[in-house]
C-alpha cells in the first residue's frame, strides 16, 4: 500500500466552490494511468483553506471514487492534535486506506512534542498513519531521525514522506529503523531511492502518473539504469513544477494548461505571473505535453 506512484491530488475549485464533478474526473484519470494510490487534501490539495465539512467531503469522495482499486491516504493533519484525530477518526469510518499526517507548523513543537502528537493520534484511532515531514512548511521544525525512529515502533506508524530535501536525512532514518521512506519531492525520487526509499507521493503525476508509474516500478524491480533514463526526463518538468512558485500554484496553472481543471485557488494563493507561465508552457511542450 505504501510503495509505488501515488499523487497528491489538487482540489479542483469553480467560482470558490469545490469542483467535485472535475475532481472525480481526475481520480479517474489516474487510475486508468496506473496509479498505485491517490493522495487527497495534502499540501496541493490546499487543504489549509478548506472548511472541516470541505475537507470531510473530498475524504468521502476519494473513498467513493477509488471504489478498492486504489490506496486512499488522506491527509489528517493539524497542528492541533485533538484536530488531527478527529479528522483521522473521521478517515477511518468513511474507509480511507491510510492518513498521512504532517508535522505540526506554526506552533513549532519539540521533539518530544513531535513524539507525543504523532502517539497519541496512532493510539487513538486503529489506522496506518504515514507521517510527512516537511520543514520548509513548519518554520523550519522537522523531525530528526532519532524522533522518527522512535514513532517507528508504535504499531499504526508505518511510513514517511520525506520532504526535508536531504538525502543525509533520509539516510540516517534508514540506518535507524525500517520505516518505509517515501520521497515527498519528484526530482529527487530516484536519488532517495538509492538509499532505500521505495515511491513517491508526487505532484507531476497529477498531469503524467503513468510516466511516475513506469520510473517507480523499475525502482521496485531493481532496474536503476532504466529508471535513470525516466529520472531525466521528468526532472525538468518535476523541478519547475515545484520551483517556479509555491506548490500548487505551477501545477494547477500546467492542468489548466492541458483542459485538465481550472488554475483556481484560494487565497492566500494567487494564480501564477504571465512570464512564469511562459516558462511552465515551454516545459510542458518540450514534454510533449503540448504542441
Amino acid at each position: 500500500m505504501f510503495t509505488g506512484a501515488m499523487v497528491a491530488l489538487t482540489t479542483p475549485f469553480s467560482d470558490g466552490e469545490i469542483d467535485f464533478e472535475t475532481f472525480e474526473e481526475l481520480i479517474e484519470f489516474q487510475i486508468e494511468n496506473g496509479i498505485d494510490g491517490i493522495v487527497p487534501v495534502g499540501t496541493t490539495g490546499e487543504c489549509p483553506t478548506l472548511s472541516h465539512t470541505e475537507h470531510k467531503e473530498v475524504i468521502k469522495r476519494s473513498v467513493k471514487a477509488a471504489a478498492g482499486q486504489v490506496s486512499v491516504i488522506v491527509g489528517a493533519g493539524s497542528n492541533s492534535t485533538a484536530e488531527a484525530i478527529e479528522l483521522t477518526a473521521f478517515a477511518k469510518k468513511a474507509g480511507a486506506d491510510a492518513t498521512l499526517q504532517v508535522c505540526p507548523y506554526y506552533n513549532k513543537p519539540t521533539q518530544e512534542g513531535f513524539f507525543q502528537h504523532f502517539k497519541a493520534i496512532a493510539e487513538e484511532v486503529d489506522l496506518p498513519i504515514v507521517l510527512y515531514n516537511i520543514p520548509g512548511r513548519c518554520g523550519g521544525a522537522g523531525m530528526a531521525p532519532e524522533t522518527i525512529a522512535r514513532l517507528w515502533q508504535l504499531e499504526n506508524i508505518v511510513a514517511i514522506k520525506e520532504a526535508t530535501g536531504s538525502l543525509d536525512q533520509a539516510s540516517s532514518i534508514a540506518d535507524l529503523c525500517d520505516i518505509t521512506i517515501i520521497s515527498g519531492d519528484d526530482s529527487l525520487t530516484l536519488p532517495l531511492a538509492s538509499i532505500g526509499a521505495k515511491g513517491v507521493i508526487s505532484v507531476v503525476a497529477n498531469i503524467v502518473p503513468a510516466d511516475v508509474k513506469a520510473m517507480t516500478d523499475l525502482i521496485l524491480e531493481g532496474d536503476f539504469v532504466s529508471a535513470r533514463k525516466w529520472h531525466k526526463k521528468l526532472y525538468k518538468l518535476s523541478k519547475n513544477l515545484l520551483s517556479l512558485s509555491t506548490n500548487p500554484i505551477p501545477i494547477k496553472a500546467a492542468m489548466a494548461m492541458l483542459d485538465m481543471s481550472s488554475e483556481e485557488l484560494r487565497l492566500p494563493m494567487v494564480p501564477m505571473e504571465q512570464s512564469k507561465k511562459a516558462i511552465l508552457k515551454k516545459a510542458l511542450k518540450d514534454y510533449g505535453l503540448l504542441d
